[in-house]
């Protein structure tokens, strides 16, 4: 798609879940959401190969016929299987979610479920998209993700260390 804007996520964010069972979407990834979907519509989808969800917004629909003549070329020239069908539905299948002013946004069931997500929302911009994780479930991946874990690590002992301090503790 030649000449399109194109959005870019980067930079990483923990929240923590609120009042009235919601979720925040942080500002350096919600402001880009924002102008990618030309309003407050978040989008969130199952990755595939990990076990943590991909987000965006709704231009990056746009590139999606392209990916898939992409990937499909791909396959013919090295001779393997592809299903186009299956994978369009991966990339369509993602869920739309609104988001107010602030970012929050109650995130259903089915996607806690699949990215094994409880409490907090870890977030790692990934250009054209974030990933969002479980910090326990990201904790568990391999060296390939050491600068993602080391983050997410830092940012939960911090938050835990206001929470203490909140709570009346002395934190750390």
């Amino acid at each position: 798609m030649a000449g399109a804007l194109q959005h870019k996520y980067s930079g990483q964010a923990l929240t923590m879940l609120g009042d009235k069972g919601r979720f925040v979407l942080p500002p350096e990834f919600r402001n880009t959401v924002k102008l990618s979907s030309e309003g407050r519509t978040l989008c969130l989808v199952k990755d595939e190969e990990f076990d943590c969800l991909v987000g965006f917004g709704l231009s990056r629909e746009d590139e999606f016929e392209d990916m898939l003549d992409r990937e499909e070329e791909r396959a013919i020239r090295l001779n393997r299987d592809f299903s186009r069908l299956k994978r369009s539905n991966q990339l369509y299948g993602y869920k739309k979610i609104p988001f107010d002013d602030s970012g929050r946004f109650t995130m259903p069931d089915y996607l806690l479920g699949l990215a094994n997500i409880t409490d907090s929302l870890y977030f790692q911009g990934a250009g054209s998209s974030f990933t969002v994780w479980n910090p326990e479930v990201l904790a568990r991946q391999d060296d390939g993700w050491s600068n993602a874990k080391a983050a997410c690590a830092g940012m939960v002992a911090e938050a835990a260390a206001k929470a203490g301090k909140k709570a009346g503790g002395k934190g750390k």
